[in-house]
C-alpha cells in the first residue's frame, strides 16, 4: 500500500484598497487586492462588480470557476495522453452560478463546463468522451466543492 501525498499551497493576499479612511464606510474603500505566490507574477483581484468591484479585474468567483475548469482540463489531457488519444485543441466556456442569501452571504449552486476538444483522426470518440467523466472524478478542485459540476462536452475529429 502506498502512502497518500500531502500537498500544501502558500498564497499571500494583501488588500490595497485603503483610500485614506480605511473601511470607515461601505463606499469609502476600494475592493482591490493582490495575490502573491513566491516566484510567480502577482495577480490583481477585486470584488465582483455587483459588490463594488472593478469589472476590469479578476474576482474570486471567476477564479473559482477558472480553477475548476483548468483542473478538469489538466486531468483530461493527462488521461488522454495515457490512453493514446492525441488532443490537438481544447477550450472551455465554463459558467458558474452563485446565489445570494437574503440574510447575507451566498454560495455557488453549480458550475457547468463546456469543453470543446479536437482529437487526431482515428481516435475512438466514445473513449475520448468518457474520459471527461473520469477527469471529473479525479479533479482535486471539483472533489473539494460542495455543489454540482456538470459537463456538456463536445469531442470532434480534426
Amino acid at each position: 500500500m502506498g502512502s497518500e501525498a500531502v500537498h500544501k499551497y502558500e498564497v499571500g493576499i494583501a488588500w490595497e484598497g485603503n483610500r485614506g479612511t480605511g473601511t470607515s464606510a461601505y463606499t469609502a474603500y476600494d475592493r482591490s487586492f493582490r495575490v502573491a505566490v513566491a516566484g510567480k507574477p502577482d495577480l490583481a483581484g477585486t470584488a465582483d462588480p455587483a459588490f463594488r468591484g472593478d469589472p476590469a479585474v479578476h474576482n474570486p468567483e471567476e477564479l473559482l470557476v477558472a480553477a475548476v475548469a483548468s483542473c478538469h482540463m489538466l486531468f483530461y489531457l493527462s488521461l488522454c495522453a495515457r490512453a493514446g488519444i492525441a488532443v490537438l485543441e481544447y477550450s472551455d466556456a465554463a459558467q458558474g452560478t452563485m446565489q445570494e442569501r437574503a440574510a447575507g452571504g451566498g454560495q455557488f449552486t453549480g458550475i457547468t463546463l463546456r469543453p470543446r476538444v479536437t482529437v487526431a483522426a482515428g481516435t475512438d470518440l466514445e473513449t475520448a468522451e468518457a474520459l471527461h467523466v473520469r477527469a471529473n472524478e479525479l479533479c482535486f478542485i471539483a472533489n473539494s466543492c460542495n455543489f454540482p459540476i456538470r459537463h456538456h462536452s463536445e469531442v470532434r475529429v480534426a
